[in-house]
């Protein structure tokens, strides 16, 4: 079998929380294979944003408290957040206005949509109840101009409790099975399978330490296949002590695997078809990467600096999010090729080439003239489309000029030359950023 590929790909950073992430979650497939992804932050303010970029969309502005999860509806059409001011929360993501406020009687801590229904939401905390609000017949009103809807405020009181008087620590993780009637809680060291129609507990297992992350890892329907881990099923992903569960089937119940590593682990995130999974050192702030069949690490991302408290992967598989103590979100690229705001991968060979004859060639920062002139390799002078991308700035610590694009149409004369006007540095210490493109395919950056 072929072993997971280590990848090297910067990640992007998601900036604008104020405090720990404690989140993070994805929209299914929209439109053209967009979506979203969604923050929760002690700082209780949740975030929407662009799932393959990262980029701000909007924050839900409403709680008094810390926000603990955050979740999109099966629709990408509303939000759920659960907050330590005794609420959950219901947003409209077009226009972020708040629209149901599920009142509890102490802080909530768990919150989960069913696959395919986004009128039903379950709820559970430091009460120790597992409720489900129905939203199917609520409505909000209108106010007197028309224009903003008054949110509905629902008393947990009207809720349909499951499992009455079963868990008996907080609820910190709800999952709602890919079988609707199933719905799974973590609550201390233990998980419970519940089963809707009669509202009976008929399952629990004991894990090793106390639950740290417990999550429904699945792929867009499009994107998934039998040969996955799972078999095209979502795969439920746990943390517990130093040691990662796996169980799969319609009702995440059939154990497909449990790996001890040797470090604690606080929170886990799996590739179904990449076939390896991803965690958050506890004590630490790398994230680990290893294999799935071999139980091997392959790679250490480094870049938080605090624990990772969530990982998710995106409905098509082809980057992860972590959300970290430090009040960051880092996007990994998890596939090849252009994705997002990533550039194509290209070998190491093919990289030391063009920085090499940039450097024989270019121009030093101590001596740029108003003229600079750089040469690149010839190896793709017969392409008329080759590009070059250069941004420059005056001072190694200003932020670079926005980047000018030169488009070369020459013979097969080598080695290529360009040419640009640009500002005389203040001093020496001045910066150049020089991208060389074959084809629209990116090779390298010299700073």
């Amino acid at each position: 079998m072929t072993e997971p590929t280590r990848r090297q790909t910067v990640p992007l950073t998601c900036h604008g929380h104020s405090r720990p992430v404690t989140h993070l979650s994805f929209s299914p497939l929209e439109k053209e294979d967009s979506y979203y992804m969604i923050s929760s932050c002690k700082d209780g303010n949740p975030m929407l944003r662009d799932g393959q970029t990262g980029d701000w969309i909007g924050t839900f502005l409403g709680h008094k408290g810390a926000t603990w999860q955050a979740r999109l509806s099966p629709d990408a059409s509303t939000a759920a957040t659960s907050s330590a001011d005794f609420s959950a929360k219901i947003w409209d993501t077009h226009t972020g206005e708040l629209l149901f406020v599920l009142q509890h009687a102490h802080i909530v801590r768990a919150i989960a949509y069913p696959y395919d229904n986004s009128g039903l939401l379950a709820t559970g905390g430091y009460e120790k109840k597992l409720r489900i609000f129905d939203l199917a017949d609520q409505r909000p009103a209108t106010s007197p101009s028309g224009t903003t809807p008054e949110p509905v405020t629902i008393d947990a009181s009207k809720a349909f409790e499951i499992g009455e008087g079963i868990h008996k620590d907080i609820i910190k993780f709800i999952v709602w099975a890919r079988d609707p009637n199933v719905i799974i809680t973590a609550s201390g060291d233990t998980l419970r399978w519940f089963d809707l129609p009669s509202r009976r507990c008929v399952r629990e297992a004991k894990l090793e330490g106390e639950i740290k992350s417990c999550e429904l890892v699945s792929l867009a329907p499009s994107h998934s296949a039998p040969t996955d881990i799972g078999g095209g099923l979502p795969v439920l992903a746990v943390a517990a002590g130093k040691t990662a569960y796996f169980w799969g089937g319609s009702r995440a119940e059939d154990e497909l695997k449990r790996i001890t590593l040797p470090h604690g682990i606080a929170s886990v995130g799996l590739d179904l078809k990449g076939r390896k999974f991803v965690v958050g050192e506890e004590p630490g702030t790398w994230a680990r990467v290893y294999t799935w069949d071999e139980g091997k690490e392959i790679d250490v991302h480094k870049g938080h600096h605090g624990p990772i408290w969530s990982i998710a992967f995106s409905p098509d598989g082809n980057l992860y999010a972590t959300g970290s103590e430090d009040g960051t979100i880092k996007m990994w690229k998890n596939c090849d090729g252009y994705y997002g705001l990533w550039p194509k991968e290209h070998s190491s060979t093919q990289t030391a080439s063009v920085l090499k004859d940039i450097t024989n060639h270019g121009v030093t920062s101590a001596d740029v003239p108003d003229l600079l002139s750089f040469a690149v390799p010839g190896t793709s002078a017969a392409n008329p489309h080759s590009d070059l991308l250069l941004s420059y700035s005056p001072n190694k610590y200003d932020k670079p000029l926005s980047p000018v694009r030169l488009r070369h149409y020459a013979n097969k004369a080598s080695p290529l030359r360009f040419e640009i006007d640009v500002e005389s540095p203040s001093d020496t210490n001045s910066d150049l950023l020089l991208s060389y493109s074959p084809n629209n395919s990116w090779i390298g950056e010299v700073f």
